[in-house]
Formats: C-alpha cells, structure tokens, sequence
C-alpha cells in the first residue's frame, strides 16, 4: 500500500484530469497521466495510466500499466500489469501479464494472464527422427 502512496503522491505525472473534468474523445500519451474525472472513448499508451478514487472511465483501455481506484466501464489490455485497488469496480475484459486485485473490489469481466506477445508465439515440434 505504501508504494502506491507513493506514486499517487508522487510529481512525475505528465497530464491530470482533475475532479469535475469530463472529457471523451482519444487519449494517446506518453509517460504517466492520472485521470480523476471522467473520460469517454479510447486511451492507449505504453507507459502508466491511473484511474484515481472518484473517477469514471467508458474506454478500451490499451497501456503499459493501468491502476485502477474508480470506475471503469471497458476491456483493459495492459503490457504488464493491472492494479485494481479498493473501491474500484471494472466491468469489462482484463489481459495482462499480471494482475492484482485488492479485497473489496468489485471486478465484473474475464481476466486472461498473458502478454500481448504471447498471441504472437508460434509453437515449434520436434521433427521426427530420421534414421
């Protein structure tokens, strides 16, 4: 919990959509964004995105890292890992490699823990011995 303090705490965000801010449209970034009010439409990034406590997402969410406090309505696919911290509620999809969910979070969905790599994986066979 204390890393998490941590980074919400922390200065290094590049964008924040601050309580009582709505937008909708395509959210396309890099670095560290935190939105608090509410967003409607797509999001995609290879960096961190954090939906914070309050705050209410309608997205396909595709980014590095996505932590999670409010509400999101969307599939999340994330390169490396979700957080899902209490009092989130998610109704949608999560792909990613990792994923945490804290107790008391509502989590309505299907979860499948792979990396967006692994859909690209071919499997090889040996070849049978030729004696």
């Amino acid at each position: 919990m204390q890393q998490r303090e941590a980074y919400t705490a922390g200065s290094d965000l590049n964008a924040l959509l601050g309580r009582g801010s709505e937008f909708e449209g395509k959210l396309a970034f890099e670095g560290k964004v935190r939105i608090d009010g509410t967003f409607t439409g797509e999001i995609s990034t290879n960096d961190t995105l954090h939906i914070g406590e309050g705050a209410k997402v309608s997205a396909e969410i595709s980014c590095g890292t996505v932590v999670v406090e409010g509400e999101v309505n969307g599939n999340i696919k994330a390169t490396s890992a979700v957080e899902l911290h209490r009092p989130a509620k998610v109704r949608g999809d999560i792909t990613a490699p990792s994923l945490m969910v804290e107790k008391g979070v509502i989590f309505e969905g299907r979860s499948k823990m792979e990396s967006l790599e692994a859909s690209n994986v071919v499997t090889l066979r040996a070849a049978a011995d030729e004696d």
